[in-house]
C-alpha cells in the first residue's frame, strides 16, 4: 500500500476498478483516515505505478453516474471535484456499491470540513 500512510491510518473503504463487474485491474483506491488527514488514494499500475491524491477538506463537489452498462453489473462511477492544484477531479470508475461510497465520501468530507472549521455545503 501506500508508503505514505501512518501506522495509526485506518483503511475506511477500498475497492478496485472493475470490468464487467469483476475486480481484475490494477487500479485500487483506498479511503485513508489518520488523526491528522483523511484521503482518497488511487494507485494504478504494476511495474510502473501511479499514485494520487486527494485530502478530503480540499473537495467541493462530487458527482455519481451510471451508465446502463455499469447498472446491469452493480457498478458506477463517481467524479470528485476538488480545489487540489495537481489533481482538481479525481475519478473513481467503475466500483460497486456506488450510491454508499458516494454518501460516505459525502459524510466523511463533512467530518473533515467541521473538524477544520470550514463552512460545510451540502453534497446530496
Amino acid at each position: 500500500m501506500a508508503s505514505n500512510w501512518g501506522e495509526t491510518s485506518n483503511v475506511t473503504w477500498k475497492d478496485r476498478k472493475r470490468v464487467l463487474g469483476m475486480p481484475i485491474t490494477f487500479t485500487r483506491y483506498f479511503l485513508v483516515e489518520d488523526p491528522d488527514w483523511t484521503k482518497v488514494f488511487v494507485k494504478t499500475g504494476l511495474l510502473f505505478t501511479r499514485e494520487e491524491e486527494v485530502n478530503l477538506y480540499r473537495i467541493y463537489d462530487l458527482s455519481l453516474t451510471q451508465s446502463l452498462g455499469e447498472k446491469i453489473f452493480g457498478v458506477g462511477t463517481i467524479v470528485l471535484y476538488s480545489k487540489d492544484e495537481s489533481t482538481p477531479t479525481l475519478v473513481i470508475r467503475h466500483i460497486k456499491n456506488p450510491t454508499y461510497v458516494r454518501n460516505l465520501l459525502a459524510d466523511k468530507i463533512e467530518e473533515e470540513k467541521v473538524k477544520r472549521g470550514f463552512r460545510v455545503a451540502e453534497f446530496n
